[in-house]
């Protein structure tokens, strides 16, 4: 039986999230995948659609109620690949009970305010030119390890390059298993 995927899309869920597709495309014969948009699990209205007024929306209450309804909704042990502010919510997620094996985390956005880590194996991926990422130091008192990748920017979640890699590490995660 394959492992548990679940996968929380960016800010823009599925409206501007055509690069996911490739993700699925790796991923989907080796794992059971579970995709959430994360404008429907933090009921963000879809009124709200320049950057600033998502950003607002999830930053005033939609992140909070997206991890309430993933709580509700996953309650089996699970790895999780999230990307910007999917990422939080899936951190956030994993500090209040959601059984993670592991967080793979591209350009989380707002886990730079965190003190305290979700308990599992955790593969933070930033682009070298994010403005949101963590800084080491950071890193170095949470206990974590920050996979930055040089000329890239925030959205490298989005780049072909990124999506293999980012695939092979998660592939290698349930191959390695079964061998």
């Amino acid at each position: 039986m394959a492992e548990k995927l679940l996968v929380i899309s960016d800010m823009w869920g599925v409206k501007k999230g055509l690069w996911i597709t490739s993700y699925f495309g790796y991923l989907q014969q080796y794992y059971d995948i579970q995709f959430y948009d994360c404008q429907q699990l933090g009921n963000i209205d879809e009124l709200v659609n320049t950057k600033e007024n998502l950003h607002k929306a999830f930053v005033e209450g939609g992140i909070d109620t997206a991890v309430a309804h993933l709580l509700k909704k996953e309650t089996a042990p699970c790895h999780v690949l999230a990307f910007s502010t999917g990422g939080t919510i899936a951190w956030k997620a994993g500090l209040k009970g959601l059984p993670m094996k592991s967080l793979t985390a591209v350009s989380a956005t707002r886990v730079r305010f965190e003190t305290e880590r979700p308990d599992c194996t955790l593969d933070l991926i930033y682009g070298e030119c994010d403005e949101f990422k963590p800084g080491m130091k950071w890193a170095k008192q949470i206990g974590t390890y920050l996979n930055v990748i040089p000329n890239f920017g925030h959205e490298l979640y989005s780049d072909e390059k990124i999506i293999s890699e980012v695939c092979m590490n998660l592939l290698n995660k349930v191959i390695k298993k079964a061998v």
